[in-house]
């Protein structure tokens, strides 16, 4: 509103100088004040008109800028405390008192009302956080008591660089006698003489991010604006506990999972080799709700959008990663990480968000797939989405919108290096997030598939969801954001194309069982693995299933590699034992070949193994093989395979992985049978040990075990220890560890939080990676030590 420059007061103050701006018209019939009285006034008006004039030579006296100036002023708020009269300049009033902010208390602690009821108390910050849709209390104290007949305020809130109104970045709050849901509001719940406790009631469905605070206050001699302080900021978070918030979640268990978890699972490896690491998230830890909004900043999209869960969600997913936008990890799949530390070191997200915002949003080097979703679910959990990490295994990377995984042969059935640009990573790791989706037809809100790994662009940026998990169990990948992609990864068949004489391909065999198994994440309230293939895709064969998969392609590049199946009498699996080749010895692996008609069959088998990074991309390969197997009528033949440690023990990259391709063709009938089955090499586990009592602010320390599982010696060997509440990360350089010689390390560190506790340690060298240990550790409070 406009500012008058007028001021209500007696009339026999008025002085002659425009300047000066006082009074109003004698009323009618008020008689005028005797000569002296006038003298006194004019005098009284000279004086203000001369200090203006030249301040230096007219010394100021109690208030005469009150005077002077009715303009809104900016005063100084406090630091929180209702009795501190900060921006009086001597704490006296005027003759007809102005009505100031003199402070501002927030009840911003972490134990208080605020905090605790707003499910924001674990947040390790002094900022007031709250979550949209719910009310807070505040304090302000006045420079005299309000008076609710002849004054008023209201609050304001301003978000970004450029506040609008009708874009929702600048919040005015108007004061009202009762709060209604649904509407930003503020009510008045008691006075203490000059002091008043509000209630604020905010917009389910306002922007997040940090506001600036101001409050306006308007009485008959004027209106006053509080200066900003940042102190006083408002951090506003999504909201999983209000049923308007379109990442309402009714489950209390898993609003504490998914929500309030800070330590969690990831799990890697292969489908019948399942790992898993224990992850930090730490999305309350110091300093990350502020790298998690340096990172919308960052991003340079408008405030604006910050409201709605699926824009925030594809911020994060382009964000996370570094391509276009030097967002926060770079990602690395060479084997080479000078300049920066291997993706499988890390064994949380904390270290590299400080690292992304102390360095002024700089990429930290170097991340992997559960790197970017480890960090994609601190984010989501700390603005307040609920998130969780999942696993893809035998997960499909579709190149060119086709919804199918192709491969391509030569004549002699030999993989065409070239042209194979699909692959099948042997997991994937990304993210679920929960969120209504209005945007999209009724009942495609739930679970949502987001992906910050850059695999392919999504509308020009390295970024790739929210997809509904409805949509691509169903087929329906005409539905934003990057369905195709996602069900590709879960359920495209792999197709195999043979070069013809003439350099054109035709289709030769197809699977339709080999893409999307075992995708997990961690269960809710326990370390168990949790299988939700059945979110992705309906069972494999069903008619359900190939009624999603023709649905799909007919979306796809190669519709019309769909024609009718023909038959088969021979089949052809690959099998190991449960647990699988561990690192430093041989791989064993079975193939079997069944003839399942009443004729001989003779069978041409093409075997190749090769090294894989765990993306499946193709690094070496290590062994050829061609064998003739005869199978007599309804026989099945077993034949060993072997791969010896010294082919594959030069070429392994991060994961281990390895991948055996066959491919065959029956004589007789010219059927085609082709099949790739990924396994890995074992890694050992470190073993941690906790010595002394651990209690808050005492010291004490863990043993780390390692025995080296290689007949050849690790070099620069690096321990990498870190745990929430225990110790901050940190970096041991080891140097050697002989061959199948043990080593022990030994970490000091001083517990800060009490409860239950999880220590992380991983090991790295150039010989072996993906080693790791967790250790739980129950810290006590430091007043039961003397106890």
């Amino acid at each position: 509103m406009p500012v008058e420059n007028r001021l209500h007061r007696s009339t026999s103050t008025v002085g002659r100088f425009p300047t000066v701006g006082f009074g109003d018209d004698d009323a009618p019939g008020e008689t005028r004040e005797e000569e002296e009285g006038e003298d006194n006034a004019q005098e009284n008006a000279c004086r203000r008109w001369l200090r203006k004039a030249c301040p230096c030579c007219f010394r100021k006296t109690v208030d005469e800028d009150d005077l002077a100036n009715t303009l809104v002023t900016g005063l100084e708020e406090s630091d929180g405390k209702p009795e501190t009269n900060a921006g009086d300049d001597d704490g006296t009033e005027l003759d007809a008192p102005g009505l100031r902010v003199t402070s501002i208390d927030l009840m911003k602690a972490k134990a208080g009302q605020n905090r605790k009821e707003h499910h924001t108390d674990q947040f390790q910050s002094a900022d007031l956080i709250i979550r949209r849709g719910q009310t807070f209390q505040m304090w302000i104290t006045l420079s005299r008591p309000f008076d609710p007949s002849t004054d008023k305020f209201h609050l304001e809130l301003k978000l970004g660089s450029a506040p609008v109104v009708s874009k929702g970045t600048h919040v005015i709050i108007p004061l009202v006698e009762d709060l209604e849901d649904d509407r930003w509001e503020v009510a008045v719940i008691r006075q203490e003489d000059k002091k008043l406790l509000l209630s604020v009631n905010s917009l389910p469905t306002a922007n997040i991010g940090r506001y600036q605070l101001t409050v306006h206050t308007v009485c008959p001699n004027g209106q006053w604006t509080s200066k900003h302080d940042p102190a006083n900021d408002i951090c506003i978070l999504f909201n999983p506990w209000c049923e308007e918030d379109t990442v309402f979640m009714d489950s209390e268990d898993e609003r504490t999972e998914y929500v309030l978890n800070d330590v969690g699972l990831i799990y890697y490896g292969t489908a019948l080799q399942i790992g898993f690491r224990t992850w930090d998230y730490g999305q309350f830890e110091d300093g990350i709700l502020a790298a998690c909004l340096y990172v919308l900043e960052k991003s340079g999209t408008p405030a604006s959008g910050w409201g709605d869960p699926v824009n925030v969600v594809r911020i994060i997913s382009a964000m996370v990663n570094s391509v276009d936008d030097f967002g926060v990890v770079e990602g690395n799949w060479s084997g080479i990480y000078t300049g920066g530390s291997a993706p499988t070191v890390w064994t949380g997200s904390v270290e590299i968000l400080q690292q992304y915002h102390s360095n002024k949003g700089a990429p930290v080097c170097y991340g992997q797939c559960w790197v970017f979703a480890g960090v994609v679910t601190t984010v989501l959990r700390c603005l307040g989405v609920p998130g969780r990490t999942v696993t893809n295994y035998s997960s499909a990377h579709d190149t060119d919108v086709s919804l199918t995984t192709d491969v391509y042969l030569d004549e002699n059935l030999d993989p065409l290096d070239n042209l194979n640009r699909d692959s099948v990573w042997n997991f994937h790791v990304w993210n679920d997030c929960w969120m209504a989706r209005p945007d999209l037809p009724t009942g495609m809100g739930g679970w949502q598939a987001v992906d910050a790994t850059p695999q392919e662009t999504s509308q020009g940026t390295f970024r790739c969801g929210p997809a509904s998990l409805t949509a691509v169990r169903n087929g329906q990948v005409f539905l934003k954001h990057d369905a195709t992609f996602v069900f590709a990864e879960v359920n495209s068949d792999k197709i195999y194309w043979q070069r013809n004489a003439d350099g054109t391909f035709s289709q030769i065999y197809s699977e339709k069982k080999t893409v999307g198994h075992s995708i997990s994440t961690k269960a809710v309230g326990s370390d168990e693995r949790y299988d939700i293939t059945h979110l992705y895709k309906h069972p494999e064969g069903t008619e359900e299933e190939r009624i999603a998969v023709e649905t799909a392609c007919k979306y796809g590049t190669k519709a019309e590699a769909y024609t009718p199946p023909t038959a088969e009498d021979v089949s052809v699996e690959v099998s190991m034992d449960a647990t699988g080749p561990q690192m430093g010895s041989d791989a064993e692996l079975t193939i079997s070949l069944k003839n399942s008609s009443s004729e001989n069959r003779q069978v041409l088998l093409h075997s190749q193994v090769a090294v894989m990074y765990y993306t499946g991309v193709h690094k070496a390969t290590v062994r050829r093989d061609k064998t003739d197997v005869d199978l007599l009528p309804n026989e099945e033949k077993l034949l060993e395979w072997t791969l010896d440690y010294k082919d594959y023990k030069d070429e392994l990259v991060d994961q281990a992985a390895l991948m055996l391709t066959l491919s065959a063709r029956v004589k007789e009938t010219q059927q085609v049978l082709a099949t790739q089955y990924s396994f890995r090499l074992q890694s050992p586990n470190l073993t941690l040990k906790p010595i002394g009592k651990a209690v808050v602010g005492e010291k004490m320390a863990v043993e780390i075990l390692f025995t080296n599982p290689l007949p050849q010696t690790l070099k620069g060997v690096l321990f990498h220890v870190e745990g929430l509440g225990l110790m901050t990360a940190q970096t041991i350089h080891f140097g050697d560890i002989g061959s199948r010689a043990s080593a022990t390390v030994t970490a000091n560190f001083v517990p800060t939080l009490s409860g239950p506790r999880k220590l992380l340690a991983s090991l790295d060298c150039r010989q072996l990676t993906q080693v790791h240990g967790v250790v739980s550790i129950d810290v006590q409070p430091k007043s039961n030590a003397s106890l």
